[in-house]
């Protein structure tokens, strides 16, 4: 027995020496955990832009229409059996072109009628007048009665009136010969024939073409009220300007880029429709190769106004939030939030109300930050490209 005790001790020494060594292991450990958990992280990488007041062309974009600058319906003044049409379908007529013959045998009955008629009423006129002629100096030497003078004067009063209604019938007869040659009032683009060859055209009421004129064409538009509202207040404040006191009205568009085609708004209803809440616009634009077509539906753009001393942001640097749109500017090395006020648009910028001169506004990594977030600024890419920046 009293040789197991040296081995018993010597025995412990080795297991004493582990557990020291792990209890400072997990020493060491327990005080690294706090000081990696409390490191800051690194600041965010992002770009900025200097915010610099200056005059800034915008516009304003919405759908819209095409409209023929004129559209007239054709239809006939007076009734008879339609002979002939004589246009080709969807082809360019001219203003007093003939476009449809009405049979126009009973009206040259009617004017040979009138005519006769109005012969006759000259040939009673002169009768009448030759009475007058007569009695007059009979009369005078009392050879005659007043009244037989008197009624000879009333006959040819009469008979003069009814020349008159003779010669208005005439001329009735000859306008409805002369309205079975349907012409066009003005210069366009017809539609197809409403009416065939051998149809009854009971006058006015049926509709036989549709010329439509297409050089100029009109777009039209809605306005909305308050989009119209606040322009109007911009000028009147002078924060808004016309250069040549009214919008330029551009054509945008895949299918319009090629035509380059503007015009000038030339009306603005002032009545607002109640179920759009927008007001008529519209403008004239040149179509002399006829590529723009009515009825087709198209863009506009209004160009031609600029904001003096304004600040615009690439889109991507305003963001929506609870309380509305905002941007990130540098503050103190941190991100900090600035409301804005959208206003226009000037190309992929955003004219916005809320900035001053020399704001530090984030453009680029602002999905990575939030409010009070270290920021650590960069150079844009082709900033950083250039020797020497």
């Amino acid at each position: 027995m009293p040789a197991l005790i040296p081995f018993t001790r010597t025995a412990s020494h080795p297991v004493v020496a582990l557990i020291a060594a792990a209890a400072l292991v997990v020493s060491a450990c327990g005080s690294d955990a706090p000081a990696s958990q409390n490191a800051a992280p690194p600041p965010a990488s992002v770009s900025v832009m200097t915010a610099m007041p200056t005059s800034i062309e915008v516009s304003f974009e919405y759908p819209a229409r095409l409209h023929g600058a004129r559209e007239v319906e054709i239809r006939p003044r007076v009734s008879g059996i339609l002979l002939k049409r004589k246009y080709e379908e969807g082809a360019r007529v001219k203003a007093g072109q003939s476009l449809f013959q009405i049979d126009p045998v009973p009206s040259e009955t009617a004017v040979a009628r009138a005519k006769a008629d109005l012969a006759a009423a000259d040939a009673r006129l002169a009768q009448a007048r030759r009475e007058a002629e007569r009695l007059k100096p009979l009369v005078a030497s009392k050879a005659v009665a007043q009244r037989d003078f008197d009624d000879a004067t009333s006959n040819q009063a009469i008979a003069a009136a009814d020349v008159l209604a003779a010669r208005a019938r005439l001329t009735e007869a000859r306008l409805s010969l002369k309205y079975t040659r349907v012409e066009s009032p003005i210069d366009g683009i017809t539609s197809r024939a409403l009416q065939s060859e051998g149809s009854l055209l009971a006058g006015p009421e049926t509709l036989l073409a549709v010329v439509t004129q297409t050089d100029p064409i009109q777009v039209r538009f809605g306005l909305p009220d308050s989009d119209r509202t606040r322009i109007d207040n911009d000028i009147a404040a002078g924060r808004l300007s016309l250069a040549d006191g009214r919008f330029r009205v551009r054509l945008i568009g895949a299918a319009h880029q090629a035509t380059n085609t503007t015009g000038s708004l030339d009306f603005t209803d002032v009545r607002i429709d109640p179920t759009t809440g927008s007001s008529e616009a519209q403008a004239d634009l040149p179509n002399a190769d006829r590529r723009l077509r009515p009825g087709e539906f198209v863009r506009v753009r209004l160009e031609g106004a600029t904001r003096p001393n304004a600040i615009a942001v690439p889109q991507r640097a305003v963001l929506e939030g609870p309380s509305g749109r905002f941007v990130y500017i540098v503050s103190e090395g941190k991100a900090a939030v600035r409301p804005v006020t959208p206003l226009d648009w000037s190309g992929n910028t955003m004219v916005v109300d809320g900035l001053t001169a020399g704001d530090q506004v984030i453009t680029d990594g602002v999905l990575k930050i939030g409010p009070g977030a270290p920021v650590s600024v960069t150079p844009p890419a082709d900033a950083a490209a250039k020797p020497g920046a």
